[in-house]
């Protein structure tokens, strides 16, 4: 079972970027799917975006494609999430799990399965 710590979270004026980092604990960290996940104030927890094990697979919501990158170094139990021309949609809870690999191999990428991390505030605001 992975442990979750997000971190790279702060706040950021509309345009602006933020590069979010998860570092996981736990062996095998390679063949585990992992995503993004992030809740603004009253609204439901939302994938943002989702990576296979080798990188080879990725997934994005259609609000953040095209702005928003993920990654992974397998060598450093990391996952990273890279936002760009950040807008005030954007402000919520950052959060990442292991996710469904037939789900991100079907394309998708929906709910997060296990224990979750204490999550990063992006706070977009001018």
């Amino acid at each position: 079972q992975l442990q979750f710590v997000e971190s790279g979270g702060g706040l950021v004026q509309p345009g602006g970027s933020l590069r979010l980092s998860c570092a996981a604990s736990g062996s095998t960290f390679f063949y585990y799917y992992i995503g993004w996940f992030r809740q603004a104030p009253g609204k439901n927890y939302e994938a943002v975006s989702c990576i296979s094990g080798s990188s080879g697979r990725r997934f994005y919501a259609d609000s953040v494609k095209g702005r928003f990158t993920i990654s992974r170094d397998n060598a450093k139990n990391t996952v990273y999430l890279q936002m760009n021309s950040l807008t005030f949609d954007d402000t919520a809870v950052y959060y990442c799990a292991v996710v469904s690999q037939s789900e991100l191999l079907a394309g998708t990428c929906t709910s997060g399965l296990g224990s979750w991390g204490q999550g990063t505030q992006v706070t977009v605001s001018s």
